[in-house]
């Protein structure tokens, strides 16, 4: 569900942004779906990639689940009785990794020896580097190489890098200096908005909801609510109160192409280049009062624990 909202967020974002950028005079202009001439097709082709991956993972996941569940019905199959042994079972590993058993019976992460070949040049990426790879899965595994010391590490650079967009890396034009000074309030606009469509829509969850109610009616936290609450949604897993580059994929990677600002504004929003975003620097990056600022991430998590 998190992964379905973050793509519905993309696709709204790409919508505001294009329609925005047209005239820096026109701030109040309600944004609406708009197409462009050559790209928005790739941009759909890509969302519905992404959307398939994310069927066939729940697909996968509910699979699972069910084995799990006959597994504690049938207590008498013994293959049963080994799948819920089995130490990786409830153990998460990061992209570019995956669970093994040791031989004590405990369970740990270790690199992806080999990532699929694929075959649809949509799966090839762009890196930090200016390089294509075929598949997110080998950059992710190239920097798992680096983080344990792996002999096939590349350099000692590769334990920071990431995926900058989809396709193959190609020249991307500049951002341009007033676009660049109006991104802090255009990316405002568009948090707002997207709480208040979700909310409306009936597919923010509980315990965002009161945030977007609050910030309806609060002139105050009509700004600072949006920001808490995308960053929160972001701080995925680990839970560690910092964003990563590798979090921040699902909105940067996909509008690459068409919002020429993204990059260069998540970039500036790492403001000690420790490669993760703090709640701080995310809100000063939206040129908000730190005042305003609030941690709500933990009760916001335990509010979703309480909710599943």
């Amino acid at each position: 569900m998190r992964t379905k909202l973050q793509l519905l967020l993309v696709a709204l974002l790409l919508a505001v942004l294009i329609v925005d950028t047209a005239s820096a005079q026109q701030r109040r202009r309600k944004y609406r779906r708009r197409r462009t001439t050559t790209e928005a097709p790739v941009q759909d082709e890509i969302m519905n990639m992404l959307e398939a991956d994310e069927m066939a993972e729940e697909a996968a996941s509910a699979d699972a689940e069910l084995t799990l569940e006959n597994g504690r019905n049938e207590v008498g199959s013994k293959q049963q009785r080994l799948l819920l042994a089995d130490p990786c079972t409830d153990k998460h590993c990061g992209a570019g990794r995956v669970c093994k058993s040791t031989e004590e019976g405990t369970a740990e992460c270790v690199c992806v020896e080999v990532c699929n070949q694929e075959v649809d040049p949509r799966r090839k990426v762009c890196n930090n580097y200016n390089e294509t790879f075929g598949s997110d899965c080998e950059v992710y595994q190239a920097r798992c190489f680096c983080d344990t010391g792996d002999a096939r590490c590349r350099g000692s650079d590769y334990q920071h890098v990431h995926i900058v967009y989809y396709g193959e890396c190609r020249q991307i034009p500049a951002c341009q200096e007033d676009d660049m000074a109006d991104f802090p309030r255009r990316m405002r606009d568009w948090l707002f908005n997207i709480m208040r469509d979700l909310a409306d829509r009936q597919e923010l969850p509980s315990h965002y909801l009161k945030m977007q109610r609050e910030a309806e009616t609060n002139h105050t936290l009509r700004w600072a609510n949006a920001a808490i609450w995308k960053w929160c949604d972001l701080d995925g897993h680990p839970h560690d109160r910092a964003v990563s580059r590798h979090e921040l994929f699902p909105i940067r990677a996909p509008l690459m192409a068409l919002e020429h600002c993204i990059a260069p504004f998540l970039d500036s929003c790492d403001a000690d280049n420790d490669h993760k975003i703090t709640l701080i620097e995310w809100g000063k990056c939206l040129e908000l009062d730190e005042d305003d600022i609030d941690d709500k991430c933990d009760e916001l998590v335990e509010a979703q624990h309480e909710h599943y």
